[in-house]
């Protein structure tokens, strides 16, 4: 079909070998730990956390049942425009894989993890920050293009179940408990009002739940297109929050290695030195300022010479029921 998109998807090992790809998204958490003097360390020290936390959510007292395996999946957009293949860069995730080291078993864990993507990045940092007001349509691309790979033969064909992206809690809000206890999710908290966040990952089919697991310091942000409570086992929920909360451990230890945990009312803050360093590098400061560059990448080389095609692409898609077509791109 001329008005198509279809995907592709690589994996690469993350491990303490890894190397970021010249084509990988550098503002990603995990290529941020993988540069620098200490990079294999860093990483070295990042996967042995994840491994400890694994082992402690699944009450292995020996701490060495598990073993959590990483891989990064980047997918790849092509379609044709004007007579031209393009192909690019889309997302990255992590894919998990829990081994039992004991019996040698491998269960397929949950995709998700670190979500990452160009075209968030130009939403983020390129075109609200320029906008006077909210775009009407800001994340309507976004969401449509993520929910259209999810239907693709691409993620079917490599992934059984729906992904879970699990992030920090914004320090903009406070945070209750709501009674609800899971016994690996943990304590499960709400928040004040809908986010910003909060509509940006609704345009891409997911809603939010928060808790904060057995042993953790803070609650963290799952979004899911189902209910995360129900849909997988706790191993593969114990796979997420050992990769996430470790993630979150490094690059906001203010919040999530602090030395109080959280109480039943709670207001995030990275303005108090009541917390712990992991001792593992990683430069926020470069993240941000890496955004905007790739978001004006995807400006140049996807946005801005592609706005017709993916007007025309945005027309075609199918509404679900009780909503209406999505809208053209505000030019």
């Amino acid at each position: 079909m001329a008005n198509d998109i279809t995907f592709s998807i690589s994996r690469t090992r993350f491990d303490e070998d890894y190397t970021p790809a010249e084509c990988s998204r550098l503002t990603t958490n995990f290529a941020n730990l993988a540069r620098g003097e200490h990079r294999q360390q860093n990483l070295r020290s990042a996967l042995a956390l994840i491994n400890r936390r694994c082992n402690d959510l699944a009450g292995d007292t020996d701490g060495d049942r598990y073993r959590v395996e990483l891989d990064i999946v980047s997918v790849t957009m092509q379609f044709e425009d004007r007579g031209q293949v393009e192909r690019l860069p889309l997302i990255e995730v992590l894919d998990v894989t829990i081994v039992d080291q004991y019996s040698g078993e491998r269960h397929q864990g949950i995709i998700g993890n670190n979500f990452s993507s160009y075209l968030r990045d130009h939403d983020f940092a390129v075109r609200l920050p320029s906008a006077s007001s909210l775009p009407a349509d800001f994340g309507l691309l976004h969401g449509q293009l993520f929910q259209h790979f999810l239907r693709s033969e691409a993620f079917r064909s490599e992934f059984d179940a729906e992904p879970v992206v699990c992030i920090s809690v914004s320090t903009s809000q406070t945070y209750r408990q709501t009674g609800f206890v899971h016994p690996v999710l943990g304590a499960e908290y709400e928040h004040e009002h809908s986010s910003l966040t909060d509509d940006y990952f609704g345009r891409m089919g997911m809603q939010v739940r928060y808790f904060m697991p057995p042993g953790a310091k803070a609650p963290l942000a799952f979004y899911s297109r189902g209910d995360v409570v129900t849909d997988y086992s706790d191993l593969q929920l114990i796979g997420t929050i050992s990769t996430m909360e470790t993630f979150q451990k490094i690059y906001r230890p203010e919040i999530y290695n602090a030395d109080t945990v959280a109480p039943s009312t709670f207001r995030p803050t990275l303005d108090h030195g009541d917390w712990s360093s992991t001792g593992i590098a990683y430069d926020r400061e470069e993240r941000s300022r890496l955004g905007v560059t790739q978001g004006r990448w995807t400006e140049e080389h996807l946005v801005t010479p592609h706005r017709d095609f993916l007007d025309r692409w945005l027309a075609g898609q199918t509404a679900p029921a009780g909503q209406t077509a999505p809208a053209a791109l505000t030019h």
